[in-house]
């Protein structure tokens, strides 16, 4: 199982870094990689954040999950990333997982009509932006994982280690955690 976050300037950095983390304790093979012209991001609140790789180097490679953590500087840059985008696109027509937190599925999954027929939430501030909105904080339809915010960003994690990992495995990381 390997799984690619994607980071932009603007990236909100406690759900990165919570993704990030969870996906880790649940033995997924995590690639960070950054849209910009280098490793380091800042991502929200100053926090710098450093991609293990640049898009360029994981451009051509499969995972069997692509997250992009929100932040709305952030997930206004990874929508304007035509690589990312064209990425994000063969995910789904792979019917592999796709998962976005905060403004990343409205800004990102929602503008590209890659959240076309399905149901999703997002930061209710962007809400409009959703043709099936869920008031919940984290959301699955078909293969694509969606979550409404920083505080929702453990159960989003989780629900990603469950899908690619099982249930057992989402209940192990959960204790660990003290979430169970």
């Amino acid at each position: 199982m390997n799984a690619l976050v994607v980071v932009a300037n603007g990236s909100e950095s406690m759900e990165a870094v919570t993704i990030i983390n969870v996906l880790r304790r649940g033995e997924v093979a995590v690639t960070v990689a950054s849209i910009e012209s280098g490793r380091e991001v800042e991502g929200t609140r100053g926090l710098k954040l450093t991609a293990d790789a640049l898009w360029a180097d994981v451009a051509g490679r499969d995972f069997d999950l692509i997250v992009l953590p929100g932040g709305e500087k952030g997930a206004q840059a990874l929508s304007a990333h035509a690589g990312l985008v064209e990425k994000l696109k063969a995910q789904r027509q792979a019917h592999r997982w796709t998962g976005a937190i905060c403004a990343s599925p409205a800004l990102v999954l929602s503008a590209h009509g890659l959240l076309d027929g399905k149901k999703a939430t997002c930061y209710p501030s962007f809400r409009e932006q959703l043709l099936h909105y869920v008031d919940l904080p984290v959301v699955v339809d078909g293969h694509c994982v969606t979550g409404q915010g920083p505080a929702s960003a453990v159960a989003f994690g989780l629900q990603l280690v469950e899908v690619l990992a099982g249930t057992e495995k989402r209940r192990s990381v959960a204790q660990g955690l003290l979430a169970a």
